[in-house]
Order: C-alpha cells, then sequence, then structure tokens
C-alpha cells in the first residue's frame, strides 16, 4: 500500500473540467452582474456578492445544490480517485473555491470521503437562508505576502503547512496536480522524490516553462481530463513499485524536456518565483 504517498489536488479545472465559480454564475443568470462589477472587485469578495445577488433572485441554497450536480466531471477522475484512495494514499484538496460547492460536487459523486482534508475558502448559510463564502485568509487585514497567488490564499505557504503537518509522522512523498499559477507556486513547496502533475497548455505549464530550474519535483504532465486519472495512478503505481523495491519508478514514466532532473536551487524556489514576478496575477 501507498502509505508515504500524499496527493493534493487543485480543484477547478483540475477535479472538474470547468470553474465552479463561474459554473455557478453562468447557469443560474447573474453573469452579466458579474462581468460589471469584475474590473472593481477581487474574486472571492465578488463571489459572495454574486450569492447574495442570487439570494434576491429568489434562488435557493437547492438552486445552487443542483446546478452543481451538473458540473463535468470525468469518469476516469473519479475512478482514478477511488484507486488511489483504495491503494492507500492520503488525497486532499487545496483551492481556491469554497468548501459548499466542493462538498456538494464531490458527494454526489461520492468520493468525498476519499479526501481527509479539504482547505479552501469557508463558507456558511446565513439566517436569511443565504450563501455566504468568505476568504481563507483575511487579506483586509494583513497580507499573506505572496504576490504569485491571490490575496485570499497562498497555495505555496499552504502546502508548506499541510508538508509539515503530516510529515510528523514521518517522512512522506508528494503529487501535485493542478492548472494554474497558485498551484505552481504550491509546486515550489515540493521536494526531490516528489511529483508535479500540471496541464499542459495551462498557467501552470507556462510557468514551469519559463521557470524550468525552480521545481525540484518530478513533472509529469496531463492535457485532458481523461488523461489524468491515467497519468495519476501510473505515479502512484510506480512510486508504490520503487517504495517496495528500490528500483528507479521513473522506468515507466517520461519527465518533460523543459524540467532538469538534476538542477538545484540555492536560494528558496518561492521567493525567487515572487522576484521575478512581482505583478499579482489573475485568478486561474
Amino acid at each position: 500500500m501507498a502509505a508515504g504517498m500524499v496527493v493534493v489536488f487543485d480543484f477547478d479545472k483540475t477535479i472538474i473540467n470547468c470553474d465552479s465559480d463561474n459554473w455557478i454564475v453562468d447557469e443560474l443568470g447573474v453573469k452579466d452582474l458579474f462581468t460589471q462589477l469584475l474590473p472593481t472587485m477581487t474574486w472571492n469578495p465578488l463571489m459572495d456578492r454574486m450569492m447574495t445577488e442570487l439570494h434576491a433572485r429568489r434562488k435557493t441554497i437547492q438552486d445552487i445544490s443542483e446546478c452543481l450536480k451538473r458540473v463535468p466531471i470525468h469518469p476516469n477522475i473519479v475512478s482514478a480517485i477511488k484507486s488511489a484512495h483504495a491503494f492507500g494514499c492520503d488525497l486532499r484538496v487545496l483551492s481556491d473555491a469554497n468548501d459548499f460547492f466542493i462538498d456538494a460536487i464531490l458527494k454526489h459523486h461520492g468520493i468525498r470521503d476519499c479526501f481527509s482534508e479539504i482547505k479552501t475558502n469557508p463558507s456558511f448559510i446565513d439566517e436569511q437562508g443565504r450563501l455566504r463564502i468568505l476568504p481563507f485568509h483575511d487579506f483586509i487585514s494583513s497580507s499573506h505576502g505572496c504576490t504569485v497567488c491571490p490575496p485570499n490564499m497562498c497555495k505555496g505557504l499552504m502546502m508548506g503547512k499541510i508538508r509539515a503537518s503530516v510529515s510528523a509522522d514521518g517522512k512522506k512523498h508528494f503529487i501535485y496536480v493542478g492548472d494554474g499559477a497558485p498551484d505552481f507556486c504550491a509546486g515550489l513547496k515540493l521536494e526531490e522524490g516528489d511529483f508535479l502533475l500540471p496541464r499542459k497548455n495551462y498557467p501552470i505549464w507556462d510557468l514551469i516553462s519559463a521557470n524550468p530550474l525552480l521545481t525540484k519535483a518530478k513533472i509529469y504532465e496531463w492535457n485532458e481530463c481523461d488523461e489524468l486519472g491515467t497519468v495519476l495512478l501510473n505515479t502512484v503505481k510506480a512510486f508504490f513499485i520503487e517504495d517496495k523495491s528500490g528500483k528507479e519508478r521513473s522506468n515507466h514514466l517520461v519527465p518533460i524536456d523543459c524540467k532538469s532532473q538534476s538542477s538545484s536551487v540555492s536560494a528558496s524556489a518561492h521567493d525567487a518565483f515572487q522576484n521575478a514576478l512581482p505583478v499579482p496575477l489573475p485568478r486561474q
């Protein structure tokens, strides 16, 4: 069993093949207002504002839940998550969505119990029956200091905390799966012996290609969601083979050309990347 493997997933455009926030905004008819307000608000408070608008238009929590059940998720992803969990992996989610959306989707597909932890923006239903969405990090009170990630969550900082929390039980290896610029930030916390699974031709891929020496993990790309299930399970199985036999686990997988496997980084990769990219990137 792969008891020493922790798999951390992004959610939007990774587990599901869309952005859950955009899905709700589009499907429930508030796209025009969302587009109007987007230049004046950051993403997380804007989504809370959209929940207020939906409530004003008499959209119920049940309406939101039913809409989330229609979010596209490839059956190969569902199958791979169940298989990785059965194989003994510790599965977690690190996402800039929110816990209501993520829970509703994962429960609908019968895979919520496969995940030991979900780190995301909190939400609650207020006394008026309105869904409220809050920032994971209170950026009004203080900044998390990362210029790569959105102000409400730095995935690099969160990934570091996840690694520290699970390492108390002994050495762990990580697989990180994602598509956006903040997922690249999280990937900078991976070490030699870890794996980064970026979605090809998405922001994370562009950043890896532009900064090939910053990532210490082995990189195995995927393109469409049906591929991700196969790449994930191949990576888990390859780790299990080496973990048991001590043999090189890259026999069945070929790293991408843009990654230098033998490189080392003398300074903090996270800090170096922030210095190279001082302007915050849009939410991905």
